[in-house]
């Protein structure tokens, strides 16, 4: 695919569509960024075949959509490209910048059906007892394993949580998720008892005398960031002798879900937990938990 500059004119298209699409929907930072890419990416090649974005037709669409599948891109990713223009499209009709929506008649690709990665809860207690508990980092570690397991957080959720949003007494977590969406989560006693740890034992030695801001701390005074955190995963997930090709970075997330419904979670509660603006996200997680009670019906009965 093309590289270079993007064209002055559709980066200024680009910038007042993501201002826009941030003052109506509050969408978060990095979903910005990823319209933003998807957007100069398809700027970049509309400038190699001589038009820009504004121009663009559905043919155009669909040759760019053909170069993409031709170069392996998947068809998840193409999907989320297609949603990208969808909405930039759409703008620019509601702007009066172009009287059609070219994606209007385009459909999306099929996508795969895939099923969250979740982990038995016999490797769960193994990764969760895996980081050194006498040292500040491995302690802190298991408290944010704990955390994420505990309160099936998403990891940019985990990694950006501030020290406020954690109330100890009344047992609870306040989390901003997608679409800066507040929600408040239930903690257990197992992931109270290491998070009071953590700020009593190993949060002190890490910050110093800094007020610092992030609830989970690196000695640099950052919160861990993302592809840290999916070290830190890889790292324990090998010392607990978990194979890492059955680990994701939302692993803990996932088997938090898939373990609730295992014990007879409602559906509903667990959108609520899980932070799902729609329950059919949620319902994924009931494929996991049929698969599981397959398994066990063709272990244990007598005509399985």
């Amino acid at each position: 695919m093309q590289r270079g500059p993007v064209p002055e004119a559709d980066s200024q298209a680009i910038a007042e569509f993501l201002d826009a699409l941030w003052a109506e929907s509050g969408v978060a930072q990095a979903t910005l960024e990823s319209y933003r890419r998807d957007l100069e990416g398809y700027a970049r090649w509309r400038e190699g075949q001589g038009g820009g974005l504004a121009g663009a037709d559905r043919a155009a669409l669909f040759d760019y959509f053909a170069e993409r599948t031709h170069a392996g891109y998947s068809p998840r990713s193409n999907s989320r490209l297609l949603s990208t223009l969808r909405a930039f499209y759409n703008h620019c009709v509601r702007r009066q910048v172009r009287e059609d929506d070219p994606t209007a008649l385009i459909d999306p690709p099929r996508l795969p059906r895939s099923l969250p990665k979740a982990l038995s809860e016999t490797d769960i207690d193994a990764l969760l007892n895996a980081p050194d508990i006498d040292d500040a980092i491995g302690l802190r570690d298991r408290a944010m394993f704990e955390l994420m397991y505990a309160c099936g957080l998403r990891v940019s959720e985990l990694c950006n949580l501030p020290s406020t949003g954690l109330n100890l007494r009344q047992g609870v977590l306040r989390v901003m998720g997608k679409g800066s969406k507040e929600r408040m989560v239930p903690l257990g006693e197992e992931a109270q008892h290491w998070l009071q740890r953590y700020l009593t034992e190993s949060r002190p030695k890490i910050a110093g005398k800094r007020a610092l801001a992030p609830l989970f701390l690196e000695h640099s005074g950052e919160a861990p960031s993302r592809q840290r955190f999916w070290g830190l995963v890889k790292q324990y997930a090998a010392a607990a002798g978990i194979d890492p090709r059955r680990i994701s970075p939302h692993g803990l997330r996932h088997s938090f879900a898939t373990h609730l419904l295992n014990r007879g979670a409602d559906l509903r509660a667990l959108q609520l937990l899980l932070g799902h603006s729609s329950l059919s996200t949620t319902q994924i997680y009931t494929l996991v938990a049929r698969e599981h009670l397959q398994k066990l019906h063709a272990k244990h009965h007598p005509r399985g």
